[in-house]
């Protein structure tokens, strides 16, 4: 499996790097300590991947992800939704086994 993300996802991503004048800069996505359910979510923006990354392109928006969080983030699918309540990325982990109200947080 890997980390998927979709075109929806991809084109909003492009349009913040271009916006902030990042171009060719990815995408790092991860999972920290903390949150309601243990786990929270991570994306931040990064010019290069780190020694250990897995790293995954799509339409030319690098993704990568450390070893640490892959284990938890396996088979994740991030989304945008362009809505404008509960619009924004959305995280759809089948690793996780409960969620936050949120969304931001998981359990494992």
């Amino acid at each position: 499996m890997a980390i998927t993300v979709t075109p929806l996802a991809v084109d909003q991503v492009k349009k913040i790097l271009e916006s902030q004048g990042k171009s060719g800069w990815g995408i790092r996505v991860g999972v920290k300590g903390g949150g309601c359910s243990g786990l929270s979510y991570t994306m931040d923006l990064t010019e290069k991947p780190g020694e250990d990354d897995k790293v995954f392109d799509y339409d030319g928006l690098p993704v990568f992800c450390d070893k640490k969080s892959y284990f938890y983030l396996n088979g994740l699918t991030l989304d945008f939704i362009d809505a404008l309540m509960g619009g924004g990325f959305k995280f759809v982990n089948p690793n996780a086994t409960a969620t936050c109200g949120c969304g931001s947080s998981f359990s494992a």
